[in-house]
């Protein structure tokens, strides 16, 4: 087996050719461009070698890595992706105090040649290059989402100065204050109540939200104004972003057709997400391996006599999956009778809410993982 190791850059990448068997170096580090030119030359390089001798292995950082994976992925090569901290950890195990792209690929080599048993890296194939788009549209859906809550924090702050009694936002885009609409003829107001569609209808009549406005305590201040109309248009236009990627995202959805919409409290958007960061499930041997990836396994600290009975969870891994899994985890709870009765008994045994919820959350990786590996649809009767 011939293992290429490829270390990634902006605009030039380096490799380098090393025989497993005797761990000779059969190419010495080499660099190409991050063009059409730069991956033919790669490609002349190792075309030489029969594919299914060749293990590519690169790290799995960034974004500079996408077009050479998927080049060489069409071509039908076998490339392993690897986690820039186990490199890095590598390196420091044998002594390294030197770091630069050369050597880099030499050290993905190292990693590259391990057992299968501890392999540390994973192998990726043409059809879960399509998850990168679903993971890229999933991690847009959150970093919008919370992008949208930090507006609407602002805009709640600005709402509180200029009309704290009333939080409708229709009147307040249009009119800014309490000021402004005491000021206002009752007519003007009158047709801000006409408006059709859906949404929440204002509770109160023109006049006595004019009353309201009047004796306000609410502060007259141009600057919260602006604020007020330009937080409102940041939050519209982030709504509608929002709903163009969920559209797509349950395209997706659709076109993966996974079993584990079949628990109840999955959406489209929670389980396109978790598919796309966990990717291609062969990469995992044992169920323990995705709850480790998602970052919610229990740490366990011990040292000679010590054994700490209550500590957090690991918070390793992808801070989206974990999140998605946060999110859903009382919904799930909420819809199915197995996973309440098994919080209440996490509940029972003295846990609190959240320790309570990190249990759940492993268990339904587990069923995830049994699901996705069996291609069964989820049977809550067999939970019993």
């Amino acid at each position: 087996m011939k293992l290429i190791g490829i270390d990634i850059g902006k605009n030039k990448h380096f490799f380098c050719i090393m025989d497993q068997q005797t761990g000779e170096i059969i190419s010495q580090p080499v660099s190409f461009s991050n063009d059409k030119e730069g991956f033919d030359f790669l490609v002349q390089k190792i075309k030489s070698y029969p594919k299914d001798s060749i293990l590519i292995g690169m790290e799995d950082t960034g974004h500079y890595h996408f077009a050479l994976l998927k080049y060489l992925l069409d071509l039908q090569y076998t490339v392993a992706l690897i986690n820039p901290k186990t490199t890095d950890f590598n390196r420091k195990m044998q002594g390294g105090i030197t770091k630069n792209d050369k050597l880099d690929t030499i050290n993905i080599c190292d990693v590259l040649d391990t057992p299968e048993r501890k392999k540390q890296y994973r192998i990726t194939k043409v059809n879960s290059f399509d998850l990168y788009e679903q993971k890229q549209l999933t991690r847009h859906h959150h970093n919008l989402k919370e992008e949208e809550n930090v507006y609407k924090n602002r805009l709640q702050k600005c709402i509180d100065i200029v009309f704290p009694e009333f939080n409708n936002l229709n009147i307040l885009k249009m009119f800014g204050s309490a000021e402004n609409i005491a000021n206002t003829d009752i007519r003007t107001i009158r047709k801000c109540f006409e408006i059709e569609g859906r949404g929440n209808r204002i509770s109160l009549t023109p006049e006595r939200l004019k009353e309201c406005a009047r004796s306000s305590i609410g502060i007259s201040s141009s600057a919260e104004v602006i604020q007020i109309k330009h937080l409102t248009a940041q939050i519209e236009l982030i709504e509608e972003q929002l709903t163009e990627i969920d559209k797509k995202i349950e395209e997706f959805s659709i076109q993966n057709n996974s079993p584990i919409l079949s628990i109840p409290g999955i959406s489209h958007f929670s389980g396109t997400s978790i598919l796309a960061e966990l990717g291609d499930i062969s990469n995992y041997s044992k169920p323990s391996q995705i709850i480790k990836f998602a970052g919610v396994a229990p740490l366990h600290y011990e040292s000679s006599q010590f054994n700490a009975q209550h500590t957090a969870i690991t918070k390793k891994g992808s801070k989206y999956l974990r999140k998605t899994l946060y999110q859903i985890i009382l919904p799930v709870i909420r819809h199915n009778p197995v996973f309440n009765k098994y919080y209440q008994l996490k509940i029972s045994q003295g846990k609190g809410h959240r320790c309570a919820q990190g249990h759940c959350v492993r268990k339904l990786l587990r069923i995830i993982y049994h699901l996705l590996k069996t291609n069964q649809q989820f049977d809550p009767q067999l939970l019993r």
